[in-house]
């Protein structure tokens, strides 16, 4: 695929094991790095299609590619809880990523092997510095509510940027109390022409924050899921381009957004218009790390042995 965003109809019918799909354009936030709606990638909330087309759209695409595994994601998803109840029946494993202000839905009902994956972006001042006023207090509260034996692990993700690389030591001890199952930590993907000062310069400078990461793993055990083999990767000193370059995720999961009324997949996971070079997306690297090992990566990649 080019960096244009390409219409599913056209796309061959080549296997991919994962997919990404964006369900719905509208999001009750505005988070300020949100690369959903960077200029560039398809992303307005205008002449979204039924449920019943988007599940017809959604059901050609994986029959044509064989997909076994799905990434739902929005917008915020959790505000189209009835398509997920007939979408998540369609694979054999889910994963929603939310931004937790909406009460997790219970969907044992319709599929056994869901996962949750709720995003903040540090302690409470500076999450809401990013997500707006009361949202941390809010997926707090409502994971607070979770009730005993919710059959769903439920984990946070935190993209970490130049702006909050400071406080991540805080904020792993502000989960480690928390009901969250696990954490991980993706390095913020800029745009080409990033200007928000979330983004270092190069990989060298992105060092110290994933050494951080790696020291707060060793110190919290099984709390923070990120492979020690991937943070090592993302560090200058190995060369983080010759895995970029060659990106597992672009060959291994089909990212669809919404175009009106139409699932089209843009050049990568993350849009049209990111910067390879300065790449620290965590499913790239945990990718690259299950790829080392035929094993691993045909059970947690869903590959052929």
């Amino acid at each position: 695929m080019d960096t244009e965003t390409v219409n599913q109809s056209a796309v061959p019918a080549r296997f991919y094991p994962q997919a990404i799909v964006n369900i719905t354009n509208r999001c009750n936030l505005h988070c300020s790095h949100c690369f959903v709606y960077r200029d560039g990638n398809p992303n307005q909330p205008v002449s979204e299609p039924s449920d019943d087309d988007l599940l017809a759209q959604i059901r050609e695409i994986r029959d044509r590619h064989r997909i076994g595994a799905m990434l739902w994601m929005g917008g915020e998803p959790l505000i189209k809880k009835d398509l997920l109840r007939r979408g998540l029946p369609l694979f054999a494993r889910n994963t929603i990523t939310t931004n937790g202000t909406i009460p997790l839905a219970d969907f044992s009902d319709v599929t056994e092997n869901l996962l949750y994956v709720i995003s903040l972006d540090g302690p409470e001042a500076l999450n809401d510095s990013i997500r707006g006023e009361g949202v941390f207090r809010r997926v707090m509260d409502n994971m607070g509510r979770l009730p005993s034996g919710f059959p769903h692990v439920v984990q946070c993700q935190c993209v970490v940027t130049r702006r909050n690389q400071d406080s991540l030591p805080e904020f792993v001890e502000i989960i480690s109390r928390s009901p969250f199952r696990h954490l991980t930590f993706s390095f913020h993907v800029p745009a080409r022409n990033d200007t928000t000062g979330n983004a270092w310069e190069s990989v060298r400078q992105r060092d110290d924050a994933i050494r951080l990461v790696m020291e707060l793993k060793k110190q919290m055990g099984g709390l923070i899921r990120n492979r020690t083999r991937s943070l090592e990767m993302m560090l200058s000193e190995n060369n983080p381009g010759k895995i970029t370059g060659n990106c597992p995720a672009k060959q291994l999961i089909l990212p669809l957004y919404l175009s009106g009324r139409t699932l089209v997949s843009p050049f990568c996971c993350y849009g049209n218009d990111v910067d390879c070079d300065r790449c620290g997306a965590w499913v790239v690297f945990e990718m690259a790390a299950a790829l080392e090992n035929p094993a691993v990566a045909a059970r947690q990649l869903h590959l052929p042995d």
